[in-house]
């Protein structure tokens, strides 16, 4: 397999683990830094029952991604009901708690040492096709009545609720949907890099989520998707200043902050149907004025 084409892989996996970020601080305006925590849980569970139990890959990424959604629920049920900044450190304690699980549990996740011999069953179309069935799925929710209560949630819950909204219910519907995206995410990377270990799902993970979604623009879809593209690539376009690149990376991150703090997109969206109906400058007037003319030469010949 190319160089190209592991990056694209590992990028379209990102972006499925940012989309998961994304419907969560996009939609309901909650931080979550327990998100890798999830992307390790589909990672560790996928790989286990493959390898362990011999059950088939399709039906392992399933059955792991609905281990994520049961415990997705319980965390969400016991911390939603609290304050955001309260329930950014909550799900700051899952993971951590998820990660010290897999470095203890040395007979089943093979502890610090991480779980190997994982077979490579990720290929470069399964990537693709699992990326664009998740952003059609996150498109679909964004803009759909269940998506505008959510952002009618950010903007203000107790006004939402006054609406006959119910926040709770709507938060932990968002919640599920993103875990089930990272752990979907997680068995993916699992089956391509055929190896999985606790520290590649720490809290430091979930943070470069969250800097992605807010590069792009946390209120546009094509921006989270464009952030986790550039903030994925960058590190391998900067391997020529390879003692200067993490320094590059921060500033540029620090800059699209400082400077524009709606994220590089603010709230563009992509739209296939708005650029085929664009038409040059000057071809509408151009239009308009051989039509003129051509009243004007029937007029005369009328005369």
């Amino acid at each position: 397999m190319s160089y190209f084409v592991t990056v694209g892989v590992f990028t379209a996996i990102t972006i499925i683990g940012v989309l998961g970020t994304f419907i969560l601080t996009g939609l309901t305006g909650l931080f979550s830094l327990g998100q890798a925590a999830f992307m390790g849980l589909g990672a560790y569970v996928s790989a286990l029952l493959v390898v362990t139990f011999h059950v088939p890959f399709p039906l392992a990424v399933v059955l792991a991604v609905l281990f994520a959604l049961g415990v997705g629920y319980f965390i969400g049920y016991t911390t939603l009901k609290i304050r955001q900044d309260f329930f950014a450190l909550a799900t700051f304690g899952f993971g951590e708690a998820v990660r010290a699980v897999m470095n203890e549990s040395v007979k089943w996740t093979g502890g610090a040492m991480g779980f190997a011999g994982v077979p490579q069953l990720t290929t470069p179309w399964l990537a693709a096709a699992a990326l664009i069935a998740a952003v059609w799925l996150v498109r679909n929710v964004r803009y759909s009545k269940f998506g505008r209560d959510c952002l009618a949630i950010r903007t203000d819950e107790l006004a939402a609720e006054v609406m006959g909204i119910n926040a709770f219910d709507h938060k932990l519907k968002v919640f599920l949907l993103g875990a089930g995206l990272s752990a979907f995410a997680g068995a993916l990377s699992a089956f391509f890099t055929t190896y999985v270990e606790p520290a590649m799902f720490g809290w430091t993970q979930s943070a470069v989520w969250i800097i992605m979604v807010f590069f792009g623009g946390r209120d546009s879809l094509t921006g989270a998707i464009f952030g986790a593209t550039t903030l994925s690539a960058l590190p391998e376009v900067l391997r020529f200043a390879s003692q200067w690149r993490v320094a590059i990376y921060c500033l540029i991150i620090l800059l699209i902050i400082n400077f524009r703090p709606a994220g590089l997109f603010g709230r563009w969206e992509l739209s296939f149907k708005g650029l085929s109906r664009r038409r040059p400058p000057g071809a509408g007037a151009g239009k308009g004025r051989r039509k003129a003319v051509a009243e004007k030469g029937g007029a005369d010949a009328d005369a």
